[in-house]
């Protein structure tokens, strides 16, 4: 059996991991990488939970450690309490450390508020939401029985996914901490032009990491002693449709240059998190494929219609909660400028087909199942969908981002009937992809003398 890790050797890991985050950080800040800030600040954190997590657990957040710690105290997987408070205190010394590093290399700091426009409600909402996610991925891809117990390689991927996920859209209004150690570091570095705003952030940060082992416990019961329902499922497609339509909106009005692959990471990181929850479908035009294809006996009729319906209402709620942190923004469905609906019709339909197609391939047939990559390569369909058809029609492919879309744009005049043909077409490219899966992968219903099963 190996040895334990010693304390010191946590603490160090910690403090280097945490330093490391925050000072990529400030040197995207303050050098003005621009539109590659957000991957760059991604990718420190990814690569350090992948040298560290063997040694401390790679949490390089107070907000994470809480999360742990509270999961912990409920029953579940985590950290105990001490744990929790040294890990904090270091964490937030490495922040500081690394924070007033960059201001030293830069000659200059930058302050922590909410972007011009906004107010401490907007920005708070902002970083409970993401810290949430963050948390929330965290347990489920890297302390959830199951995960350990079958030492999956995605877990550093999806963590860091989700940065890419807030850093955009949500990091327009607040700035995108989502770490109490940032929030602390960046203020303190900075507090001779103002002091302050690190405590309504970190307490927003602390009840997002509540709020995800709460929900943690709702979605994976049975690492609590209780057993999965159906209710666990809805409860996981409501949450991975709700941050994915979110995600969607935020990006969209912050003109964010990196919305598509932004949006994609906060798919791929909810696959990751809730696919062995739900499936992880977040998107009616995905449920109807897998039924299509008659590959899924567990997903019945019924049952498939209850996705359906929980992952439209996720995407309403999303959608209203998006104009409500961009006070009453919404934008709307329809062809782009230059573009018909005609155009719009075969954008849908055949980069929706990529995603259903996709998802058979790699989550559902037995010969192409792609047991590691899977999140990643269905997110990257809404990254190759938007960047190819987002400038013809917005690159919906979802029935429940196009119901949210549609919803949201109702405050300001619009016109709920255009979902209802999105989502016709979204569907049409879901059951286009199921019967050229049932083609291309008959195969998996081969039996062994190779004929087909009835």
């Amino acid at each position: 059996m190996a040895a334990e890790p010693t304390m010191a050797a946590k603490c160090t890991a910690e403090f280097l991991g945490t330093y490391l985050l925050i000072f990529t950080v400030g040197c995207n800040v303050l050098g003005g990488s621009g539109v590659w800030a957000g991957v760059s600040i991604a990718c420190v954190l990814m690569v350090s939970i992948y040298a560290l997590g063997g040694i401390s657990g790679a949490n390089f957040n107070p907000a994470v450690s809480v999360t742990l710690g509270i999961s912990k105290t409920m029953g579940g997987p985590g950290l105990d309490w001490a744990t929790v408070g040294i890990y904090s205190a270091v964490q937030s010394v490495a922040g500081v450390a690394a924070a007033f590093s960059y201001a030293a290399l830069f000659g200059e700091s930058f302050n922590l508020a909410p972007a011009k426009g906004f107010n401490g409600f907007h920005a708070g909402l902002c970083e409970l939401l993401y810290t949430f996610m963050l948390c929330f991925v965290v347990l489920n891809v890297a302390a959830a029985k199951k995960n350990v117990q079958e030492k999956n390689q995605y877990y550093g991927l999806a963590i860091g996914f989700v940065i890419i996920a807030g850093a955009y859209g949500a990091g327009a209004v607040s700035g995108g901490c989502f770490n109490p150690a940032v929030a602390l570091g960046i203020d303190m570095s900075s507090a001779f032009l103002g002091f302050g705003w690190c405590l309504p952030y970190i307490g927003c940060e602390l009840a997002g990491a509540a709020l995800a082992a709460a929900l943690f416990k709702v979605v994976r019961p049975d690492d609590f002693g209780g057993e999965k329902s159906a209710v666990t499922e809805l409860v996981s497609e409501f949450l991975g449709t709700f941050m994915l339509v979110l995600t969607v909106g935020l990006n969209v009005l912050a003109g964010s240059k990196a919305g598509a692959f932004s949006i994609a990471a906060s798919l791929t990181c909810m696959i990751y998190a809730l696919g062995d929850v739900s499936g992880a479908h977040f998107n009616p035009a995905v449920t109807v494929a897998i039924l299509a294809s008659g590959r899924a006996p567990d997903l019945t009729p019924g049952k498939a219609g209850s996705y359906v319906g929980i992952q439209i209402l996720a995407g309403v709620v999303a959608a209203y909660t998006y104009a409500l942190i961009r006070k009453g923004d919404t934008f709307a469905l329809g062809p782009a400028d230059g573009f018909t609906w005609a155009g719009v019709t075969v954008a849908e339909i055949a980069f929706t087909f990529v995603l259903c197609y996709v998802v058979l391939s790699v989550a559902v047939s037995e010969r192409t199942k792609a047991s590691h990559m899977f999140g990643l390569a269905i997110g990257s369909c809404v990254t190759v969908g938007g960047c190819a058809i987002g400038g013809i029609s917005g690159g919906s492919l979802n029935p429940a981002v196009s119901f949210g879309i549609a919803s949201a744009q109702i405050l300001n005049g619009g016109y709920g009937y255009k979902a209802l043909l999105y989502s016709t077409m979204e569907v049409a490219g879901g059951l286009a992809a199921a019967g050229v899966f049932k083609i291309t992968h008959d195969v998996d219903v081969a039996l062994p003398d190779g004929k087909m099963e009835a």
